[in-house]
């Protein structure tokens, strides 16, 4: 089966099963799941093809285990993300950017986090970038380790073994076989749409709040500005 590449070709899920094998699916899952350097990584094709290669003995392992060990990879790697994020503290949004780090990515899982609470954590699996980062934010914010434990495991049991099952399901069917390059871009697509929703609607809010009559000046001499939410993070 030949996928076509969504970028370079070291990114292309069916090379990368094709040479790394399930231990580089975990690998990747693992990284996605918490590492700053994991948010580029394709995670949701990459499960997908796990699953529709399995499905075609193409990847010579039981369904069940696959699942299981994805999961499994899921959960380590928000924890180790959520202890990183306790550690660093608010030091993390004063990190310069660089070619792997960006602070608008820290921005928007701040955000995201803020917005949805404890069940971001499982929002956020289904959000490329910012499922990286969103379990940073939750140990920077000090969520309370049993909640996050428990969202933690809902969220990865949702997105490891969900996209994982939902390739193996579509394995059997020929049109998938057909057309798996359109396949894989419409998931990516998809993942993409809650990102583009969000800033979409934050860019309107921004414009009605700068339009709105009596809107404080932030430029000149007005009222100081209201404490950011990044701040309110760094006092807890």
């Amino acid at each position: 089966m030949n996928t076509l590449a969504l970028g370079p070709q070291w990114l292309d899920p069916d090379y990368l099963i094709a040479t790394f094998g399930l231990i580089g699916v975990l690998v990747i899952v693992f990284a996605e799941s918490g590492l700053l350097i994991g948010f580029f990584l394709p995670g949701d094709a990459l499960l997908f093809t796990t699953g529709l290669l399995v499905t075609t003995n193409k990847l010579d392992q039981p369904l069940a285990l696959v699942c299981f060990l994805i999961v499994l990879a899921a959960v380590i790697g928000d924890q180790v993300g959520y202890l990183f994020g306790r550690k660093v503290g608010p030091s993390l949004f004063k990190r310069p950017d660089s070619r792997l780090f960006k602070q608008e990515n820290v921005e928007k899982a701040h955000d995201f986090f803020e917005k949805y609470g404890p069940k971001s954590l499982i929002l956020a699996r289904f959000v490329p970038i910012v499922r990286t980062f969103t379990p940073i934010i939750a140990g920077v914010s000090r969520m309370n380790y049993r909640s996050f434990i428990t969202f933690n495991v809902v969220g990865g049991v949702l997105w490891g073994a969900g996209v994982t099952l939902l390739g193996a399901l579509l394995g059997n069917v020929d049109f998938v076989h057909k057309h798996i390059e359109l396949i894989l871009i419409a998931i990516v697509l998809v993942s993409v749409v809650p990102i583009a929703i969000e800033f979409l609607r934050a860019r309107g809010k921004g414009k009605k709040e700068g339009s709105a009559p009596g809107a404080p000046d932030t430029h000149g001499g007005g009222a100081p500005a209201e404490p950011s939410r990044r701040g309110r993070h760094a006092k807890r």
